[in-house]
């Protein structure tokens, strides 16, 4: 059994080494291979492949990696498959950090990382504040207290969005909107490297918390008796999954669903085991949302697509297949 695992983890990860090769050369207009070398014949294919299609691609799979690991998270931290950055009001926090940042107008950096990344993290970690704040307001609350205060906080958020939208100028107006329905457009590779530092921080810390997550997926009185200190570990995933989120949504904007669709599947697929369900749901959420932005830059090129209108015309009815599956218990949350 376990073999097989490990066999399904290798076959999954070449996969995706031969996805992300080939996907920078599909689009409006076939790249040849040969024109990553820029020859003088295709300069111009060459640049649009180094300054665009490149970065786009790596962008698209480091932000599914960013948004599968924290549904992951949050999934063996509540137990329930529909814990994820969005329902529990992260995303929507991050993407009003980032929301006030452009309407005040003020241009920063700290240490090199932009100052729209840092106040998207901020907006997502005072939503998780929030969060835990309503959720021990209540005696012995519980699991679902806090998934209930996630989504007001989350409505709360988002009205405030709107509102801030609305008293906006139009070209801030216009460019709010195109940047909550979560995109990919950009050039040039720096706007990847805004966001990798979170990623790769946040998903550092993750992977460091394997056991743990076991442990919190058997049920916290288990993880209790064997030594896990739950408000510390919880208190790590939290600032881990802010810090993914909140880098992800200020360069690609609240993109929705993989966080709870890439770790459902592999759970079916490898089991609860974390040792197995990181790897293969880095793999699978990275590569998905790479496909997914292929998709939404060619079905209907010169134009495009938001690849979160994409991955929530796919989320749609996985959650309602999700509702009415077997798979939900199959998955070991209840």
């Amino acid at each position: 059994m376990y073999n097989r695992k490990g066999l399904f983890i290798i076959i999954l990860f070449f996969i995706g080494v031969l996805s992300l090769i080939v996907m920078p050369f599909v689009g409006m207009k076939y790249i040849p291979f040969h024109a990553i070398f820029s020859s003088s014949s295709a300069v111009k294919e060459s640049e649009i492949l180094w300054k665009f299609r490149i970065p786009r691609v790596l962008l698209s799979f480091f932000a599914g990696v960013g948004l599968g690991l924290s549904g992951m998270a949050f999934q063996a931290m509540f137990r329930n498959p529909l814990a994820t950055p969005f329902t529990l009001g992260v995303s929507s926090g991050a993407a009003l950090g980032a929301a006030i940042y452009v309407k005040t107008g003020i241009c920063f950096s700290i240490i090199g990382i932009s100052g729209l990344s840092l106040s998207a993290f901020l907006g997502a970690v005072l939503s998780i504040l929030l969060v835990y704040a309503l959720s021990r307001m209540k005696k012995h609350g519980s699991t679902a207290t806090m998934l209930l205060a996630g989504v007001a906080i989350s409505f709360f958020f988002s009205s405030l969005i709107m509102f801030i939208q609305y008293i906006c100028d139009f070209n801030n107006s216009f460019r709010i909107m195109r940047w909550l329905m979560g995109g990919l457009d950009i050039m040039g590779f720096e706007p990847l490297l805004n966001m990798l530092p979170f990623v790769i921080f946040g998903g550092i810390i993750i992977t460091l918390l394997t056991n743990e997550l076991n442990l919190l997926t058997i049920g916290e009185e288990i993880a209790l008796s064997r030594g896990v200190a739950l408000t510390h570990i919880k208190c790590l995933i939290f600032f881990a999954t802010s810090l993914m989120v909140g880098g992800i949504v200020a360069i690609c904007g609240p993109i929705g669903f993989v966080g709870m669709m890439c770790p459902h599947i592999c759970r079916l697929l490898v089991g609860p085991n974390h040792r197995y369900l990181i790897p293969s749901t880095i793999v699978f959420s990275g590569v998905f949302l790479a496909l997914c932005d292929t998709f939404a830059r060619t079905i209907i090129a010169p134009a495009e697509i938001p690849v979160g209108v994409v991955t929530a015309l796919i989320g749609g009815p996985f959650f309602i297949t999700l509702l009415f599956s077997k798979g939900w218990t199959e998955a070991g949350f209840l």
